[in-house]
């Protein structure tokens, strides 16, 4: 019998089950105690004080982005090699994503450049130039201001917060980690989410611990956390009456049978990341040293991995695509990761994209391809997927064509 291979499984397990079947027992669904004890559990996690639970972590990156006083016209420094919502979320407060480029080794944003961005665009004029979306140079007169960083931890590794922390403090920049892939991640001994101003985790069915959808908010600012509650329950502060609202708000709460799951979830946080750290080894071991597949690299300063999807790079890259089709005629998922945001199409439209703004970026996106992964993977289907994935690497390329890899 042929092994199924899914590109991803949730870990659920009795204790998960229970803990939501119980919830559902008791008169109270929304804002109720198992919020309260997983934003504890989560912020525990960050090493900070504060939880605030919300419905994506696409939610939450909105609310820093409110937080950080993002506004018309108003700049935010960020990567384009992230999956979309990372620059959407400084969209919804009409603010305007600045791209720079990446570290060629991790895919997380190049801080020396994020620095660069950062000064020219705090002196104005041709300098700046360089850095905006290409529909706005040489017409930009920033009614708004630089107002944040916004690095992504790729992949659950740390992007390299110090030089970054650094370019916020000369600046006076907010600092938001999207930490939506990286829970229990840690930078040199510090947990991701305690380095901003604030993080955001996410708990889609893919990532390290789930709750179906939800996110969460840490922070160690107080006003901050007590601005997300009331945003997430359209405006209403503590203090309000019934039906009484204090600001613009939004639905952006977290149910408690959702927080029920990911309470149980996240108790179980340290055992999930050792079973998705035992099957990235798995696929370290059958694919490091294989002619055309880097394998992932970790940065020094990670000194935690927090395991959320497996990356490899094919190479060259125009054999990339063939490699998913061969595989899919075995029935092996896979997934191109990440397509640059600024090649998406509406980025393309909006802001006059047309490639070749940022080399590293777009051949990542060329080369990056995830495989299936999860902490309930077996040894057995890893080795289904990498008999495949040599297979299907050595048919795509030509025995004549030159060999060698990138590493």
């Amino acid at each position: 019998m042929a092994i199924r291979i899914p590109m991803s499984s949730p870990d659920i397990g009795d204790t998960e089950e229970q803990a939501v079947v119980e919830t559902l027992r008791t008169p109270t669904l929304s804002i109720g105690p198992r919020l309260e004890a997983f934003e504890r559990a989560a912020a525990a996690v960050a090493g900070v004080t504060w939880g605030v639970g919300v419905n994506s972590g696409t939610s939450g990156l909105h609310l820093c982005m409110i937080a950080a006083g993002v506004g018309d016209g108003d700049l935010v420094i960020t990567t384009p090699f992230s999956f979309i919502a990372s620059a959407n979320c400084v969209l919804y407060e009409r603010g305007i994503p600045v791209f720079v480029d990446v570290d060629p080794a991790t895919g997380n944003i190049d801080p020396h450049l994020a620095d660069s961005a950062a000064n020219d665009l705090t002196r104005g004029g041709v300098a700046a130039d360089r850095w905006l979306p290409p529909v706005l140079r040489g017409a930009h007169r920033s009614a708004g201001q630089l107002r944040a960083l916004l690095p992504v931890h790729a992949f659950g590794q740390p992007a390299d917060m110090d030089p970054l922390l650094d370019t916020a403090r000369n600046h006076d920049l907010a600092l938001i980690e999207d930490a939506c892939e990286a829970i229990g991640a840690a930078y040199k001994g510090r947990p991701a989410g305690s380095l901003g101003d604030a993080a955001v985790f996410a708990f889609y069915p893919n990532k390290q611990i789930t709750t179906g959808e939800g996110g969460m908010i840490v922070t160690n600012r107080e006003p901050w956390a007590h601005l997300f509650r009331s945003l997430r329950n359209q405006g209403r502060d503590v203090f309000d009456g019934w039906l009484n609202h204090t600001r613009l708000g939004y639905n952006y709460r977290l149910d408690e049978l959702s927080a029920a799951l990911g309470l149980a979830q996240v108790q179980r946080l340290d055992a999930l990341l050792a079973k998705r750290a035992r099957v990235a080894a798995w696929y370290n071991e059958r694919l490091t040293d294989i002619e055309l597949i880097a394998t992932p690299r970790i940065a020094p300063t990670t000194t935690h991995m927090s395991w959320f999807v497996y990356v490899v790079r094919i190479l060259p890259p125009a054999q990339r695509d063939m490699v998913v089709r061969l595989l899919a005629e075995r029935g092996i998922p896979s997934r191109p990761y990440f397509t640059p945001i600024h090649l998406q199409p509406f980025y393309r439209e909006r802001f006059g994209y047309r490639g070749g703004e940022f080399p590293v970026t777009e051949h990542l996106g060329a080369v990056s391809l995830a495989l299936p992964f999860s902490s309930v993977m077996t040894e057995a289907q890893v080795d289904v997927v990498c008999e495949a994935l040599y297979d299907a690497v050595q048919r795509s390329v030509p025995l004549s064509a030159p060999g060698g890899i990138e590493r």
